[in-house]
């Protein structure tokens, strides 16, 4: 039996669990089914209560306390050791039918999906090779406000073909926090980049470019400040554009968490991505779905 999911990925303060709850809110008030997995180790407030926890089975921090690890490498180790436990996943996911959409809220910590092959085998499980069979997609998070800063905005874009490049499973790529850019950013100027390319570094308008550039002349070769504005960033920054622009892989969807009709929209593109619709029986008119009495949950 075929099930849907979709992981919610991106680095620290992109809006992964903000999105998770406008998603299920959203879902919810359109009668879909969904199951709400959290796989963040150190995540401790939600606004709904994850179906299921990888806080249960282990937490970061009783990693750090006992084998004496800081965030990251603790955060690897609850990983490596939820691989070796995915029974965990797998009994509560298996009976699940192809009406829930499984969204899977994961941690910030931005290694695991660029370089470390712990995720890749979690995909693997989860995914239609693995036992699970799920149709899974990712929804990766950057923060709209990188767009202010055109260093940042490719090195998050980087790191979105990066985990595309590894999970090889489809990607829907979002802009998140609009809210935070209206009034600072003309719509016309938004909209370039929602599809990078190197073009962006040539407008000469980049704030943070000219802070960088107002410290180049006459400073130490060595400070920070001089660093982050001379030539040769600027040269490490076209090299980064120009790669994306080669690979020409990611583009970008605007998203604000407050607007139901924009998350309405992320949903719709993360449904074809898994083919959700495909896969659902035809349903008589006065057919709906109640949702259970503790609200943890949607049931047929």
């Amino acid at each position: 039996m075929s099930k849907f999911g979709c992981l919610v990925m991106g680095p620290a303060g992109a809006g992964k669990t903000t999105f998770c709850s406008a998603l299920i809110q959203h879902l919810r008030n359109n009668k879909r089914a969904c199951y709400y997995v959290n796989l963040d180790p150190a995540a401790e407030e939600f606004a709904y209560e994850p179906d299921l926890d990888i806080k249960d089975l282990i937490s970061l921090e009783d990693v750090m306390e006992e084998m004496g690890l800081g965030p990251n490498g603790g955060l690897i180790y609850c990983f490596e050791f939820l691989l070796e436990n995915l029974d965990f996943l797998t009994e509560p996911l298996d009976p699940l039918s192809e009406e829930y959409l499984i969204i899977l809220d994961m941690p910030g910590q931005i290694e695991l999906y660029t370089h470390i092959p712990i995720l890749p085998s979690l995909v693997r499980h989860l995914s239609r090779s693995g036992p699970l069979n799920i149709s899974l997609c990712a929804a990766y998070l950057l923060e709209s406000t990188f767009v202010v800063d055109r260093a940042k905005y490719f090195a998050g874009t980087l790191s979105a073909m990066s985990a595309m490049i590894m999970l090889e499973i489809p990607h829907v790529n979002v802009l998140s926090k609009m809210d935070l850019v209206k009034g600072t950013v003309a719509k016309k100027q938004l909209k370039r980049f929602l599809d990078p390319d190197t073009s962006l570094l040539d407008e000469g308008d980049d704030p943070a470019d000219a802070s960088r550039e107002a410290v180049d002349e006459g400073g130490d070769a060595s400070a920070t400040g001089n660093l982050m504005g001379g030539a040769s960033f600027k040269r490490l920054n076209r090299a980064v554009a120009q790669l994306i622009d080669d690979f020409s892989m990611v583009s970008f969807l605007q998203l604000d968490a407050q607007d139901e009709d924009s998350v309405g929209a992320i949903l719709s593109y993360i449904d074809d991505a898994i083919q959700f619709h495909e896969a659902q029986e035809p349903r008589e008119p006065n057919e709906d779905l109640e949702v259970d009495d503790d609200g943890d949950g949607i049931m047929t």
